[in-house]
């Protein structure tokens, strides 16, 4: 299924973004080790060029968050991001990006499909109240093709419609 051209911004506009930091994790206040003892073990690590670590946290395998936690050289929290965002997947550019630029903006894919033409990474995501999947296809040259929104529409028992109050 593709969107066509400029309704990307349309479905996104429905989608949950989670705007809060996780629990008990202050960027003015925290640092790398109290990140691991609040956390545990980041889904991936590396480093910024001007130095900053930058921690990634995925609620996956299924889950539709990932937040980037950036530190500076001391080990203190910069910033606390959430990358699965609307305004994170509009930059996106078709025919200027390439996977490493992808990759910068949204952390690592949930699965990756070697297709014969390129490369496919997808993400969860959550489309209120259904759950979907964001999918970047990438040429043979690694260079972002498309991009477009899946929903999965046997998901309609999600988190907004389980009868939870709030």
């Amino acid at each position: 299924m593709r969107l066509p051209q400029g309704a990307l911004p349309l479905v996104l506009v429905s989608m949950l973004v989670a705007c809060a930091a996780p629990k008990g994790i202050d960027p003015a206040q925290s640092t790398l080790s109290a990140v691991r003892a609040s956390l545990g073990s980041p889904t991936d690590i590396r480093f910024d060029r001007n130095g900053d670590e930058l921690w990634e946290y995925a609620s996956g395998p299924m889950g539709t968050e990932t937040y980037l936690i950036r530190a500076g050289q001391d080990g203190r929290v910069k910033s606390v991001d959430q990358l699965l965002t609307e305004e994170r997947f509009e930059k996106i550019v078709p025919g200027q990006m390439n996977k490493a630029d992808v990759r910068h903006l949204l952390g690592r894919p949930t699965d990756q499909v070697f297709l014969h033409n390129g490369t496919s990474w997808t993400w969860h995501v959550t489309v209120r109240p259904q759950l979907g999947h964001f999918v970047v296809h990438f040429d043979a040259n690694d260079v972002v093709l498309d991009k477009f929104i899946l929903i999965d529409t046997g998901s309609g028992d999600s988190e907004g419609d389980r009868g939870d109050a709030g």
